[in-house]
């Protein structure tokens, strides 16, 4: 959905039919002047992740040697260049 360009005066005249707009799921950019100053964008909602899922998730997590992972990225980055 493309976003829509208001003025600085529609969202003040028009602040509540304009964060309908946004929490039904619209970007709008705001304009001052002809000049874009500014996002109005819904936000993300945070998800809740059960312990158990993360605990499951780990379980089944590939194993990592850490002594090879770090020769690993010895062979590719100078460990003395960041001193």
């Amino acid at each position: 959905m493309k976003s829509r360009v208001i003025t600085q005066r529609e969202l003040r005249n028009d602040s509540g039919a304009i964060l309908r707009e946004v929490e039904a799921g619209r970007t709008l950019i705001v304009s001052r002047n002809g000049t874009p100053v500014g996002e109005l964008r819904p936000i993300r909602r945070r998800r809740f992740v059960p312990r158990a899922a993360i605990a499951d998730a780990a379980a089944r997590a590939v194993r990592i040697d850490a002594g090879r992972f770090r020769a690993d990225l010895d062979a590719v980055v100078d460990p003395r260049a960041h001193g």
